[in-house]
């Protein structure tokens, strides 16, 4: 009986414990604030010039180089951009040669379609791909057809790389 009593005394004093380190935490601060931009969320607590880089199609270096033209530092938080700093940032994103942006930090240059130097963003650059891919495999291009067949189109080789599907356990000596 006197271990009944005890065990009863332990589990108390560990559950006053336990109650009274909750006091103690400090309080935990809101969820992540998220700012939109492009249509993409980012995480506000990241440095500016790497919360661009979560909008499709933009990279560390266009992303530095947008900050640069708009005249923002990189180093400040995502939190802290005003709604005109917001609207400054996703209008140079969307033409960033008009802003004096070089022509080589463009994903699109001289264009199938159009011949001209674009910048994609978000579903565009998703949309573009797959049409490119589906002109190739038109056409019966080489890139086209190992495109089809699910094999590399840039020259890799083949033997011991790129090995799934049916097949893939093991290859037969000659």
């Amino acid at each position: 009986m006197a271990e009944e009593g005890k065990k009863k005394i332990d589990k108390q004093a560990k559950v006053s414990k336990v109650t009274k380190s909750a006091e103690v935490r400090p309080k935990q601060k809101p969820a992540k604030d998220i700012v939109r931009i492009k249509g993409t969320d980012v995480i506000s607590d990241k440095r500016l010039d790497i919360g661009l880089t979560a909008v499709t199609g933009v990279d560390y270096n266009l992303s530095r180089a947008v900050l640069h033209v708009a005249g923002i530092d990189y180093n400040v938080k995502v939190e802290s951009l005003s709604e005109k700093d917001i609207e400054k940032i996703e209008e140079i994103i969307d033409d960033p040669v008009k802003f004096g942006v070089p022509s080589w930090y463009l994903n699109r240059r001289n264009d199938y379609v159009s011949g001209e130097d674009r910048h994609l963003t978000g579903s565009d650059i998703r949309l573009i791909l797959r049409d490119d891919i589906n002109r190739l495999r038109k056409i019966r291009a080489y890139r086209g057809i190992r495109h089809e067949l699910g094999l590399p189109s840039r020259g890799q080789r083949t033997k011991s790389s790129f090995r799934k599907g049916s097949g893939a356990a093991g290859r037969k000596k000659k």
